[in-house]
């Protein structure tokens, strides 16, 4: 039995561990997490840069991955509270950028200025309740290899973005995009596709993609 399925199976542990760990009403973990438990717990290669000013609300219970030469850059927030956050290797996060987990990043991706990409959405159908009593809910958010994610876009819970795919500056996705696609708007669709017996990027008015 894994450690968070023993802490899920025991509530009065799990309540004691997660006030040791996060102070009451806030997401970002205690000064003494970040130093002494998540560099022993969580995998960062030596040649990958997270700024100093970075805001890490990263948590030993769940995943959190930096590949080689990747860097997270300056005021941007990663939050693995609700699900594991990895990212390959040769990545930029750009700068103000959001990633909230569950959100798996594959190799060679550049994430631009203030995106946001969260797995996580909150329950608000109980009308008793105010939303933030309301529990929530993931679905994984997955940028496949050599992805260019434009500024200011926003990728929603339990979106795939394919291969080699690039979505366009202040682009909503709201639903998963084929690779090798260019895709823009709110909410996104698809503007050009490569097509493999051409060798051309081509608008979808144009002959039929063929993968």
């Amino acid at each position: 039995m894994s450690l968070k399925s023993y802490l899920d199976s025991r509530p009065a542990l799990k309540h004691f561990v997660h006030r040791m760990l996060i102070p009451k009403g806030q997401a970002r973990p205690r000064r003494w997490v970040s130093w002494f438990v998540n560099p022993f717990i969580h995998k960062k290669h030596r040649s990958s840069a997270i700024r100093s000013n970075v805001r890490l609300d990263v948590l030993p219970f769940n995943a959190f991955s930096l590949g080689a030469h990747s860097t997270i850059e300056s005021f941007s927030v990663v939050n693995n509270g609700v699900g594991a956050v990895t990212i390959g290797a040769h990545c930029t996060v750009g700068i103000g950028s959001v990633v909230i987990g569950p959100v798996s990043i594959g190799s060679d991706v550049i994430i631009a200025q203030h995106v946001v990409m969260s797995g996580l959405n909150h329950v608000y159908e109980d009308i008793m309740l105010p939303i933030h009593s309301q529990p929530v809910t993931t679905r994984p958010i997955v940028i496949e290899a050599e992805c260019w994610i434009g500024a200011n876009a926003v990728i929603t819970a339990g979106v795939t973005i394919g291969k080699h795919s690039v979505v366009a500056g202040g682009s909503v996705v709201t639903k998963d995009v084929p690779p090798y696609s260019v895709v823009g708007g709110n909410p996104a669709r698809i503007l050009k596709q490569y097509n493999s017996v051409t060798g051309n990027w081509q608008k979808p008015t144009a002959a039929p993609v063929t993968q």
